[in-house]
């Protein structure tokens, strides 16, 4: 599964705003060079983000964007949501039709389930988090040994 890129530019946006923003407005197109983000889909984003009542926009010369709540507060999957972001790992829609005309595909309830763990996992991580790294508890086992997450740099 890729998460399309609106998902990813708010998430990234939204951890930039944590770490640099402090209680000061940052501009979008700081965060877009400091990102390497389109600053014109980051204006599209990121008034959904702000009618989701995620970032709040202050306007004048030092106008830009802060975070509406303390990055602790946020979760991820309310970023997704935001932006409409789906995890959705199969073709079906949640309608009859299947991923093959009228039927599930053979591997509709494994990927189904896939989605089910990812939108959890997404529902359980800060935007804090996102920047410190998630804890170990949080992380998928394979064996003893958790899956590695690498912080925002």
């Amino acid at each position: 599964m890729e998460l399309n890129t609106k998902g990813r530019y708010a998430v990234m946006a939204l951890a930039d705003l944590a770490k640099y923003g402090g209680a000061a407005a940052v501009p979008l197109s700081v965060v877009a060079d400091r990102q390497h983000l389109s600053l014109a889909y980051l204006e599209q984003i990121f008034q959904r983000l702000r009618r989701a009542g995620l970032v709040d926009s202050a306007r004048g010369r030092t106008g830009g964007y802060i975070l509406a709540r303390p990055a602790s507060d946020i979760r991820v999957s309310e970023i997704m949501s935001a932006v409409e972001e789906e995890t959705r790992l199969t073709r079906c829609l949640d309608g009859n039709a299947g991923c093959l005309g009228e039927e599930r595909c053979l591997t509709h309830g494994l990927w189904h389930a896939l989605g089910g763990h990812i939108a959890a996992f997404l529902s359980s991580v800060t935007l804090q988090e996102v920047l410190d790294g998630v804890p170990t508890d949080k992380l998928a086992k394979v064996g003893s040994r958790p899956i590695g997450w690498v912080a925002a740099e």
